[in-house]
């Protein structure tokens, strides 16, 4: 290194020391103005808390009459109504439960399908990527739903869900091919 490089370089150190310096020197003065602050801040009162509001009570009735019926329980009509149509009404079938029956219905996709006429099969693409062969009167969905027909770009089935009173009741349901 050259004389002026070597002087160069320790007026920069010799700079950047005394600045280093000074910065320290400030960072260590006292904190006697902080802590006469802080405890001038904690002898201060708060201001006041609002009251706590008055809670309301409120009067029990009790349904003594054998006229007045509970608003929170079935007339008997609705009862009477419920309990013919679970009798007579709609019930899922007893079969074996179906690989595709695991799977919310929304969460299956044609993809496609074989063969033709009677013997047509669809071709359904699970959401862990496998796809299965279904057939006329096989299930799948978490509905009970039963594949009535296969055509070559949608597959119709029908479902049974619960209709709110004790039975249950059709919904008809295409799966359609997604078209890309």
């Amino acid at each position: 290194m050259n004389m002026r490089a070597q002087q160069s370089m320790k007026f920069i150190l010799g700079s950047a020391s005394l600045t280093l310096i000074l910065t320290l020197s400030a960072c260590s003065s006292g904190t006697a103005d902080l802590e006469q602050w802080t405890a001038q801040e904690k002898a201060k009162r708060g201001a006041p808390l609002d009251p706590l509001p008055v809670i309301k009570t409120f009067e029990n009735f009790e349904y003594k009459d054998q006229d007045l019926r509970d608003p929170f329980s079935p007339s008997i009509e609705e009862q009477q109504q419920a309990q013919a149509v679970t009798q007579a009404g709609l019930h899922p079938d007893d079969h074996a439960h179906e690989a595709l029956e695991a799977f919310p219905l929304d969460a299956l996709k044609m993809m496609g399908t074989l063969g033709s006429g009677a013997q047509m099969e669809g071709l359904i693409k699970d959401p862990d990527g496998v796809i299965h062969r279904v057939h006329a009167r096989n299930y799948m969905g978490q509905n009970n739903g039963r594949i009535n027909s296969i055509a070559e770009d949608h597959i119709d089935l029908v479902e049974l869900l619960p209709n709110g009173v004790g039975g249950w009741m059709e919904h008809p349901v295409a799966l359609a091919m997604d078209e890309k």
